[in-house]
């Protein structure tokens, strides 16, 4: 199914959830069920014909070995189908990774999950978990494989409590509790379990289409049969996902108020984008010049918070994450949709005075503060102090070649400063070493003639594409990055079929320019 087919499928049923959301629900149960039910009864009939062959095999033909060559090339074919089904069947889900949280370590945070308890009329939660993303969610999953009583793991991160008020934390937890009342969280998880059993249906039918040429016909039409399915499958789950959400936002507004869930909403999105864009970023880039980091990343979030608020509040920001869309497989609805759905106008988020991590984690947060940033520099050490290592020594290189005149470098040692200048300086900066490079002879030199294009296209300069080929002929690794290159530059310059010349050109052809 192509992307604008399968947007209209998503549009037609999110039109038909929302209007009449109990019956798209008993859809999608109904789906699933059958989907179960083909199942079984294929698992059934293979099962069935398996036996009935070498029961017939063995009466009737004792003597000829054709029969049993027949079943044993069809048992060869439907094994690992039948295996990976059977196995997604009992496989158990594996629970949510993070910091197990006792109810004696924040006594305050679980009298308030009992609050939200008795107030929505909901399950137990059994397991609080800390974590290390910006981020909070809820799973529901069965004890014994996809069968049995339900285990419900709540997960926090950290990031996430020593950002946000208390208020809207609650309104974060209220909103992931309510996942798992009214049996939002048996439904999801059958479903995740569904579709996991689906995908490995087919990578296994893909596999035997692989492995075996002579198979690839059947496995191709099993292929197409469980693809079609997947894609009707995942757009009937994706809009009840979505549902749930609205009905899950539903939960925290009654329990805080439509604002405040509203407000938390908005600073969720806009802290999070901050964080991928802005803080973690501009921590990695002290590993260029510290050994290790000025402060440890979870003890200085709540200050960076703080003194950051000019930067990630802003209308401009606010603006941007409200235009944003859904993605086609993304099973929330866009931050527009759900402020919408409060009913209140999108605001701009205060400062937070006292964090969620202050009032309901308490004393423990120092403590997690601590194991978090001491998990962090354990994993990420070696790799910090590489990278420290590596910028030291190439920024003394490149100052010790750039003290000599470029006529007496000899051929590597160009080669070094022309590339190590494009790096730590700019591409632009590093031009006439670049130029004085490729006219040497001895090369070529594909990383210099890449990094050169992309400079000439830059100013325009079709130059530039001459020198993109000769990148890519020269390192077959560049050709992804030289065909995306151009094919923009062409796009703009002469067209979207002088663009796709290029793209074929420099993946499947001679590498020429068109």
């Amino acid at each position: 199914m192509n992307q604008s087919v399968y947007e209209g499928l998503i549009d037609r049923l999110e039109a038909e959830a929302e209007s009449r959301p109990i019956a798209f629900r008993s859809k999608v149960i109904l789906l699933s069920s059958a989907a179960y039910a083909a199942l079984f009864g294929t698992l059934f009939c293979i099962a069935l014909m398996l036996y009935l062959g070498f029961h017939w095999a063995y009466s009737v033909h004792q003597d000829n070995q054709i029969p049993f060559i027949a079943l044993g090339l069809f048992t060869a074919i439907v094994a690992p189908v039948f295996h990976a089904v059977l196995r997604m069947f009992f496989t158990r889900l594996e629970p949510p990774k993070g910091r197990m949280l006792q109810p004696e370590e924040a006594p305050h945070l679980f009298q308030t999950l009992d609050s939200i308890r008795k107030k929505l009329n909901g399950p137990r939660i059994h397991h609080v978990l800390i974590d290390k993303h910006f981020n909070a969610g809820i799973v529901q999953l069965p004890k014994w494989g996809g069968f049995g009583g339900h285990t419900n793991y709540l997960t926090l991160g950290l990031p996430f409590l020593l950002a946000a008020p208390t208020l809207e934390m609650v309104a974060i937890i209220a909103h992931e509790y309510g996942h798992v009342c009214r049996n939002h969280g048996k439904l999801s998880a059958w479903v995740y379990r569904q579709r996991r059993t689906f995908r490995a249906l087919h990578e296994a039918v893909n596999f035997i289409g692989r492995k075996d040429r002579r198979n690839a016909g059947l496995a191709g039409g099993l292929a197409t049969a469980t693809n079609w399915f997947m894609d009707y499958y995942n757009g009937y789950t994706l809009v009840l996902s979505r549902q749930q959400e609205y009905q899950a936002d539903l939960a925290a507004s009654a329990l805080v108020g439509a604002q405040v869930n509203a407000n938390g909403l908005i600073r969720g999105a806009l802290l999070g984008k901050w964080m991928r864009e802005e803080f973690w970023p501009k921590l990695y880039r002290q590993a260029d010049t510290r050994a290790q980091p000025a402060a440890m990343p979870f003890a200085s979030m709540r200050a960076a918070f703080k003194a950051g608020y000019e930067q990630w509040a802003t209308p401009e920001r606010l603006e941007a994450v409200w235009r944003e869309k859904s993605d086609l497989h993304d099973t929330h609805p866009s931050l527009r949709l759900r402020v919408e759905a409060t009913g209140h106008p999108p605001q701009l988020p205060r400062g937070t005075e006292l964090t969620a991590a202050e009032v309901l984690l308490g004393a423990a947060t120092p403590r997690l503060i601590l194991e978090f940033d001491q998990a962090w520099w354990r994993d990420g050490r070696q790799a910090w102090e590489s990278r420290h290592q590596y910028v030291t020594l190439s920024m003394q290189r490149l100052h010790g070649l750039g003290r000599r005149s470029i006529n007496t470098l000899q051929l590597h040692e160009l080669h070094d400063f022309a590339l190590l200048k494009s790096e730590f300086y700019s591409p632009r900066q590093a031009k006439p070493a670049l130029e004085h490079l490729l006219r040497q002879p001895g090369g070529p030199f594909p990383r210099a003639a890449y990094i050169y294009g992309r400079v000439l296209l830059e100013e325009g300069d079709e130059l530039g594409l001459d020198h993109l080929a000769v990148a890519a002929n020269g390192d077959p690794c560049l050709a992804r990055n030289v065909a995306q290159a151009g094919y923009f530059f062409l796009l703009e310059k002469r067209g979207e079929e002088a663009a796709k010349t290029w793209w074929g050109n420099i993946l499947y052809g001679d590498h020429r320019p068109p």
